[in-house]
């Protein structure tokens, strides 16, 4: 009897039909997990890459148009109509804030990005500035992870109700009326 046990455990050992798929299951999740990383980062990039693109457009227009003073939800329009992230009149928050040169203050450290988690607060600071003033533009954009239990999609900074953001800032002068 004992014989026979070890005759079928030494079979069994020799036996190599089923290695592939041990491969397989050991293999796979983890290629899944680095192709859903990658596709995470690229979408990413990509809305990185289109938020900076339209403040750059929408500061073009700005310097283009001296004169013109667009309101709040105009220059969103701007911003948004190259597609930045879903939903993007509600998902972005702009922000203007003129500074002086000659008489040099630091940007504010806290920015308010919308909070889906909580009541969304007025617009923090808009001004086109004087003549010859330095303007800031700062843009921050919310988004829902297209992967949200990924490690890379838990690694970004979130608020309450799973949206991270991306933030982008340009500068322009005022050009003289």
């Amino acid at each position: 009897m004992k014989q026979v046990l070890l005759n079928k455990l030494r079979a069994f050992r020799r036996e190599d039909a089923g290695n592939i798929a041990t491969e397989f299951v050991v293999m796979v999740p983890i290629l899944l997990l680095a192709l859903m990383a990658g596709v995470e980062i690229g979408i990413m990039t990509i809305r990185q890459t289109m938020l900076e693109r339209s403040l750059d457009e929408t500061v073009r227009w700005i310097r283009l148009n001296t004169g013109a003073s667009p309101t709040h939800e105009e220059l969103k329009a701007m911003v948004c109509q190259y597609g930045v992230v879903p939903d993007c009149q509600e998902n972005l928050t702009l922000e203007l804030l003129p500074r002086n040169l000659r008489a040099w203050e630091a940007l504010p450290e806290d920015y308010a990005c919308i909070d889906k988690s909580t009541e969304i607060t007025p617009m923090s600071e808009y001004s086109f500035g004087m003549d010859n003033e330095l303007v800031i533009i700062r843009a921050c954009a919310k988004f829902e992870p297209i992967f949200p239990g990924t490690s890379f999609a838990a690694a970004l900074t979130q608020d309450d109700a799973g949206y991270a953001s991306i933030t982008k800032m340009t500068a322009f002068v005022q050009e003289p009326r």
